[in-house]
């Protein structure tokens, strides 16, 4: 059985330019490592290739995707990639490392954020996905574990982000089971993901961060029907907390609606999130605002 893991430890050659520092995490094709970089002498992200997946063509052309994603999308709250190799005995992409938590590692340690952490990387995220929808991409992913939480907020993980063309021609799931947009749960048959999908992944994100928990129960993976699998698809989300603000309420359901019709523009949810983050006390946005 091919090995899951480079078992990398601190010092040891990723590359003849890239020194291993720890291992940050990965999914089924690729793990990544926290990295100094002999070409920008600074710490780096390298998202490497399992060695069982080298000469796997899904998994070299997920990384494929990833690079163009990245060569294509240029927005300050989305991760910038700095180099790739996409052949050889290391298939890997070099990110920028971004410092901070993500955001859920700060829900799941210390529960609901407060106002002033919310907003700001509400209002963030959704720049990026206006940029994104400008651009005629879709992130496909959005969920707490690829925010990192900073000044601004980083959207991270563009390995199934693709033009919103191909996105509508998904014939299966691409995502984070919890965070998928009904339309991304069975597609054709639910609808064709899109812009709105990242809208959908927002509001069940930002659900999440207000409340503390996640606006559906889990579904069933193992059972034959979509709706079984995906409470989304069917269900309303919970209710948010009572402290929450009228307005955050309003613009989170909205968000959630199950026709992508019936979902608000990025631009639309900054705009309605903006004025409850001017109310706060010394409130301001870190970096930059929408306008």
């Amino acid at each position: 059985m091919a090995r899951d893991s480079w078992n990398l430890a601190e010092g040891e050659s990723i590359t003849s330019e890239l020194t291993a520092v720890k291992l940050l995490g990965g999914g089924s094709s690729y793990e990544a490592y926290l990295a100094f970089d002999e070409v920008t002498y600074a710490p780096v992200v390298v998202k490497v290739v399992r060695p069982g997946r080298v000469a796997d063509a899904s998994s070299l052309r997920g990384l494929r995707r990833e690079v163009e994603a990245l060569a294509t999308v240029n927005h300050p709250v989305v991760v910038r990639g700095l180099r790739h190799e996409l052949s050889g005995e290391r298939p890997h992409v070099v990110l920028e490392q971004v410092d901070g938590p993500r955001l859920s590692t700060l829900v799941r340690r210390y529960g609901p954020l407060q106002e002033q952490q919310y907003l700001p990387l509400a209002i963030e995220v959704a720049s990026a996905l206006h940029y994104l929808r400008h651009l005629g991409w879709t992130h496909l992913d959005i969920k707490p574990s690829n925010i990192i939480m900073g000044a601004p907020a980083r959207l991270i993980d563009l390995s199934v982000a693709r033009p919103v063309a191909d996105a509508a021609s998904l014939t299966s799931p691409i995502g984070t089971d919890a965070y998928l947009a009904p339309e991304q749960t069975d597609p054709p048959e639910t609808g064709a993901p899109g812009h709105a999908s990242d809208v959908w992944g927002l509001g069940a994100t930002l659900f999440e961060a207000v409340a503390g928990y996640r606006p559906f129960d889990d579904g069933d993976l193992d059972a034959p029907d979509v709706e079984q699998r995906y409470p989304q698809v069917w269900a309303g989300p919970r209710a948010l907390p009572d402290r929450v603000p009228h307005e955050v309420v309003k613009v989170v359901g909205a968000m959630l609606e199950k026709r992508p019709a019936d979902r608000p523009l990025p631009h639309e949810v900054a705009e309605a999130l903006e004025p409850v983050l001017a109310r706060l006390p010394r409130a301001r946005l870190a970096g930059f605002t929408t306008r």
